[in-house]
This record gives C-alpha cells, sequence and structure tokens, in this order.
C-alpha cells in the first residue's frame, strides 16, 4: 500500500501517496472538520430541541464517518496507526453511549448524555493531537506526551464544570427530587 514517500498537504506529511489513502485521508479530513465544528456548534447552543439537537445528529453522523475512515486508514497501515484506531473506537462508543443515554431517558441521562458526547470531543481532538501535533505550529513545540494529554486537561475540567452547574442539568436533579419526594410523601 505505500508508496515511494509522504505525500504533504499544507504542509503535513501524508505518510503515504497511494491514491485510494489519499482519497480516504481526504474524506477523513472532511468529516473531521465537520466534526469538530458540529460539535462545537451543539456544545454551545441552547440545550434541547432545535439548534443543539440538530448541530449533535449532525456531529454523531460525521463523527461516524470519520470512525468508518479512520477504520480503514489504521487497517491499511496498522503498524503505525493502531493507538488512533484505539482512540477513534474510545470516541464513537462515547458518542453512542452518550446519545442512546439521552435517547433512551436513561436514569441520570442528562449526565450521561453530557459525559458521553463531552468526552467523545475530548479522544477525537487527542487522536488528532497525536496524530499530527507534531506538524502544527506551536504543537510541534511541545513534548509528544502533552499531545495525549492537554485535550482531557483542557476538556475534562469543562466536562465537569457542566455536570455540576449546567442548567440542564441542575434542573433535571431538582425535578428528579421533587418527583421522589412526592412519591414518598403518598
Amino acid at each position: 500500500m505505500e508508496s515511494e514517500g509522504p505525500a504533504i498537504v499544507l504542509g503535513i506529511p501524508i505518510p503515504s501517496s497511494d491514491p485510494v489513502f489519499l482519497a480516504v485521508v481526504a474524506v477523513h479530513i472532511l468529516f473531521g472538520l465537520a466534526a469538530v465544528t458540529t460539535g462545537a456548534g451543539a456544545m454551545l447552543a441552547q440545550k434541547g430541541r432545535g439548534r443543539h439537537a440538530n448541530f449533535g445528529i449532525i456531529y454523531f453522523w460525521c463523527l461516524f464517518g470519520v470512525f468508518v475512515t479512520m477504520s480503514v486508514l489504521s487497517i491499511m497501515r496498522w503498524a503505525e496507526n493502531y493507538h488512533l484506531f484505539a482512540l477513534g473506537s474510545i470516541s464513537f462508543a462515547s458518542a453512542c453511549f452518550g446519545r442512546t443515554a439521552a435517547r433512551r431517558r436513561w436514569r441520570q441521562w442528562p449526565r450521561l448524555h453530557l459525559t458521553g458526547m463531552g468526552m467523545s470531543y475530548v479522544v477525537m481532538l487527542t487522536a488528532f493531537y497525536v496524530d499530527n501535533g507534531k506538524n502544527l505550529p506551536l504543537w510541534r513545540e511541545l513534548p509528544v506526551i502533552a499531545f495525549w494529554v492537554l485535550p482531557s486537561a483542557i476538556g475534562i475540567p469543562i466536562i465537569l464544570q457542566a455536570l455540576f452547574r449546567h442548567p440542564v442539568v441542575t434542573d433535571f436533579e431538582r425535578s428528579q427530587r421533587a418527583i421522589a419526594r412526592s412519591a414518598h410523601s403518598d
């Protein structure tokens, strides 16, 4: 599958100049950019039906596209990319968990949804920086461990703050306590 040398796209070396590999990379990049954009849109939009749900649906399916193309790229270069396959699998599994929690209204679903979707985004960014950080301005100055740690060091505190302070979560908790109190008083 390997061709004579890497291709360079926007200053970033692509490890193979094989036309099939490059085509899959191109689709992967498009899905990745769409996932980053729509994921941010879902996070920043008012929660509930409408923009948040629409951005979230698009994010989920773009992340699915990232997962599928990442799987193909990993299979094509397994020895070099198995760790990216693991990260991509964790990211998509987290999104599936978060989406299912909201759709099925599991107990504590707002917390489960927020955690699953938030972690899918953090792990997606981790995979991007692990793969590309060494070629990016500023990031290339950092030690390799930073590519693995920084997305979580930034993302997890944001997720934790939302878990304990976001109105959707706190309102849900209050309503659940009220329901429990009324059930016990009957």
